[in-house]
């Protein structure tokens, strides 16, 4: 399904994002989005956040295998 991908996509860019943040205590979100608080910035967070919810649904799913 493709909004499964969309939403994984945007967890891993979330994770990868964090991960600046530990390793190198950068924000690349709040550099892009004009500080933590800024506009664009708190509606990246809040897409990741969403995104990261939708992806809980994928470890109760049961997987279909198709034989194409």
């Amino acid at each position: 399904m493709w909004l499964d991908r969309i939403a994984l996509l945007l967890v891993i860019i979330g994770a990868l994002n964090w991960g600046s943040i530990g390793l190198f205590q950068f924000d690349l979100v709040a550099w892009i989005g004009g500080g933590m608080d800024g506009l664009v910035a708190r509606i990246i967070y809040t897409v990741v956040a969403i995104a990261g919810v939708w992806c809980i649904s994928l470890l109760f799913r049961r997987r279909v295998h198709s034989e194409e």
